[in-house]
Order: C-alpha cells, then sequence, then structure tokens
C-alpha cells in the first residue's frame, strides 16, 4: 500500500499544468481503481505519456486509458502483466478472476492478443519489451 501511493505521488507530482508529459520511470503498480482514476485525469489533462522504464501491473492500464497517439516509449520501457489480485484477512493473495476478465477486456485488442498468446493473465508477470510495444504501434520517443 505504502508503495503504492508512493508511485502515485511521484506520478501525479509529475503532472503539473505547465507540464507537457508524464514520465514513467519505475512504476510497480498497485489498486486498479488508483490508476484508472490516475490515467482518466492524465487523459483529461491532454498531456502525454512517456514509458521510460518498468509500468508494471495496474501501470498497463494506461494503454487503455491515454490516446494510443499521445504515449510514447523509450528503450528503457517494458511493460508487466499478471492477473488481477487482492489480500485476503490473513495477508495471502488471492486471484481475482472477474477484475482480471475485466481488465483483459480493457487492454487493446494487440495488447489481448500479445498476452493470449504467452498463456493469459495469471500469477506469473509476463514482460513486454520496447521493441514489442513499439511493434503495436506506439511511438518511439524522440
Amino acid at each position: 500500500m505504502r508503495k503504492t501511493l508512493l508511485a502515485l505521488v511521484l506520478v501525479v507530482a509529475s503532472v503539473l499544468p505547465s507540464a507537457a508529459e508524464v514520465r514513467i520511470r519505475a512504476d510497480g503498480g498497485g489498486r486498479i481503481g488508483d490508476y484508472l482514476d490516475l490515467f482518466q485525469r492524465v487523459r483529461a489533462s491532454g498531456e502525454r505519456v512517456v514509458i521510460d522504464g518498468p509500468c508494471l501491473s495496474a501501470c498497463t492500464l494506461v494503454l487503455s486509458i491515454v490516446p494510443k497517439n499521445r504515449i510514447c516509449v523509450t528503450q528503457r520501457a517494458v511493460l508487466g502483466f499478471h492477473a488481477a489480485y487482492s489480500k485476503n484477512w490473513m495477508g495471502e493473495e488471492q486471484t481475482e478472476h472477474e477484475a482480471t476478465q475485466a481488465v483483459m477486456k480493457f487492454y487493446p485488442g494487440p495488447v489481448r492478443n500479445w498476452i493470449r498468446k504467452r498463456g493469459g493473465l495469471n500469477e506469473r508477470t509476463v514482460l513486454m519489451r520496447s521493441s514489442e510495444i513499439a511493434a503495436m504501434g506506439y511511438r518511439r520517443c524522440r
């Protein structure tokens, strides 16, 4: 939870009215709802997103919310996908099947296909490298 809040603070801190871009350098993800809210604000702001490092878990929802023409990737960009999960009262992780299905439907078609070819969303994180992201039509940053 603390890591999630720190990551959100760092991303939101970079979303200033005068800023032209949001730069994702190392985001481990967190609560899906938090990222939906964050990226909807980024979308509404008109800013572009630079993926310049790891964007894992719920961070990958940027692909679903921010228009493709406002996202670019650097050589360091990597996206990490896995099933949605929550922690039970004992702190144990449990897969949230309905949330996982909803997230999967939310991704753009080429991303869904890429994930399916690698076994779908499950406990294992699958990584999409910069070249694979660019091959789906996302711009390379200059």
